[in-house]
């Protein structure tokens, strides 16, 4: 997980980012810091050992690449189209990254609307593509600001009014539209990967339906269209839960066999082991000393990435060939 603090000295703005790290296996919080990340960025998403920052200013969008174990940065060539809140997709393994921006073109200083993507490539074979490759959306599309997932070739994102996912296919540059199970009575859906599959969590909740309320997970399967339910939260836990949560919403981040569940506004998340098909709730994070209610008023909101800690990822040596080194931030 991730917040920024500001000082309260008055003499700087500059934030203090820090990231919390959370190990399922020990159920134990580390702590990291970004102290090159400058002001006016945020993180979007991790992977490969890295993680991503981009620019919150409306317009072409600035990305950074930190490892924050080893403190390197490096700064991507911006988007070439002006967006707001875009949908991000990252993927980056051992040869090749792929990037995605989707959604939010600003059509005017004072609008947008979800009417392209564009994606970013790089491998070691020597094929690039920077930014020049765009694909229109589906129409009518209402996606997901923030986070896309990436599971094998294809970036998933959700789609509201009503729900649906949309998935974009890397290799061929398209978009579709997968219809979401159970879509008019899910309440906060989130997608995540686990073991090489996508999963849709969500709260089920209609007063109408001869089953209690619920929180469901659903794997889609290898045709790509169907959905089967995996797993289903304990009814006395789910009470327990949704107790807490109070309708705030939660955000869902998965690695491995695990599933976190991040209740919106609060400082409580919930654990599942996929392999012993156990719930835990999350110790409360330590070093998140005025904790997560008190950030979300000061507009610090607490975000979750997957990420596994890497000290060397073999494309960034590719990338700095590519890119100009980042200028530190100096106050």
């Amino acid at each position: 997980v991730y917040t920024n603090s500001t000082g309260n000295s008055g003499t700087s703005s500059r934030p203090n980012y820090e990231g919390y790290l959370f190990d399922p296996y020990d159920v134990r919080w580390f702590r990291i810091t970004f102290p090159l990340i400058p002001s006016g960025f945020s993180p979007a998403s991790s992977s490969g050992g890295l993680s991503c920052w981009v620019s919150e200013e409306a317009g072409s969008k600035s990305i950074l690449l930190c490892n924050p174990l080893l403190g390197s940065l490096i700064q991507l060539p911006s988007t070439l189209r002006p967006r707001l809140f875009p949908s991000i997709g990252l993927t980056i393994t051992n040869s090749s990254i792929d990037m995605a921006f989707a959604g939010d073109d600003l059509i005017s200083p004072y609008a947008v609307k979800n009417l392209t993507s564009e994606s970013f490539h790089i491998d070691e074979g020597g094929f690039y593509s920077i930014w020049g490759t765009t694909a229109s959306l589906p129409r009518l599309c209402s996606l997901e600001s923030g986070q896309m997932v990436p599971v094998k070739g294809r970036f998933y994102c959700m789609n509201y009014s009503p729900f649906s996912v949309l998935a974009y296919d890397i290799a061929l540059n398209n978009w579709c539209k997968i219809q979401a199970p159970m879509h008019r009575f899910l309440r906060s859906p989130s997608l995540v990967e686990s073991r090489g599959k996508l999963i849709l969590i969500a709260a089920v909740e209609k007063s109408k339906l001869n089953t209690p309320k619920s929180l469901r997970l659903w794997a889609l399967q290898e045709c790509g269209t169907m959905w089967v339910e995996i797993e289903r939260m304990p009814q006395q836990l789910y009470i327990q839960f949704s107790e807490v949560e109070g309708g705030q919403g939660f955000n869902c981040v998965a690695h491995g066999e695990f599933v976190v569940i991040l209740i919106q506004k609060s400082e409580k998340a919930l654990l599942f082991n996929f392999s012993r098909k156990k719930w835990l709730w999350i110790p409360t994070c330590p070093y998140n000393v005025n904790g997560v209610g008190n950030a979300a008023e000061n507009g610090n909101e607490l975000q979750g990435f997957a990420y596994e800690p890497l000290l060397a990822t073999p494309i960034a040596a590719i990338l700095e060939q590519l890119t100009l080194p980042f200028q530190p931030f100096s106050a």
